[in-house]
């Protein structure tokens, strides 16, 4: 069996607060860097909402934010030749989401809107949520992207579309991170899958501190990554390990057969 490798580079980073200017310049210089020294990324990850942080305050300039967001995401998948994602506010007929994008080499994209939007933060008042799930097919792998509070819930990630990477981006803050550390491993462990989660860094203007615990892990669970350090983290995913490990733990074939509604 021939090997298939996914090359991802996880963004830690603090984030410049509702300035997405500051973030665009940021993140070029950081990446147009890392690629100057690793030409072998399939994969650039950036945080949860990365361009201006998670705030409940950008419904009036959604549309100039989540435009200005995406130009530079495809600008930089075209110039690295590489695929980039994260979420980013984004408007579309007239309504706010919480917007993954997952950005082709090529420049087209794909996107899922995060469906548990945050009750907690008023995420749930501001922002639309999603109602589909959304397979992206990058590499030879199949990958299930998911935003922050996703991870909570189980049933929404289960594996019945036979996904290998469940991909994370998020603003988990420092009083939960131990959910976070347990969940990304659970989600991996339960679905057979890669599981990476990528966080931010740093303080916000509401007092939440981030401190990072970005992390991959393999479908039993082991720890491939992690960091709760600023910089550029890089892991590799092996689908052929994937396959393997499918093939002598067929765990998916027993799982129950009920299908979500609403």
């Amino acid at each position: 069996m021939k090997s298939t490798l996914l090359n991802l580079a996880l963004l830690q980073f603090p984030l410049a607060w509702e300035s997405p200017e500051d973030n665009i310049c940021f993140f070029e210089k950081k990446i147009t860097q890392a690629h100057s020294q690793n030409s072998q990324v399939d994969l650039w990850v950036l945080p949860e909402m990365w361009s201006t942080g998670f705030s409940m305050n950008l419904v009036k300039n959604a549309r100039t934010i989540g435009a200005n967001s995406l130009s530079f995401m495809i600008d930089l998948a075209l110039k690295t030749q590489s695929a980039v994602a994260g979420s980013t506010v984004f408007e579309e007929d007239s309504k706010v989401f919480n917007r993954f994008f997952f950005v082709f080499p090529d420049g087209t994209y794909e996107y899922y809107d995060k469906r548990h939007t945050f009750s907690m933060a008023g995420e749930s008042e501001v922002y639309q949520k999603g109602t589909t799930h959304s397979i992206i097919q990058f590499k030879g792998f199949k990958i299930f992207p998911q935003v922050c509070y996703d991870l909570r819930f189980p049933s929404w990630s289960r594996n019945t579309h036979d996904y290998d990477l469940l991909l994370y981006v998020a603003n988990w803050p420092a009083p939960r991170i131990h959910a976070w550390d347990t969940l990304l491993k659970a989600r991996a462990i339960e679905n057979m899958s890669f599981c990476v989660g990528v966080n931010r860094l740093g303080l916000d203007p509401n007092g939440h501190e981030y401190p990072g615990h970005s992390a991959a892990y393999d479908c039993f669970g082991k720890e491939m990554l992690f960091s709760n350090q600023e910089g550029v983290h890089l892991v590799s995913l092996n689908k052929e390990s994937l396959e393997i490990a499918r093939v002598n733990f067929p765990f998916l074939k027993d799982r129950d057969t009920y299908n979500l509604i609403g």
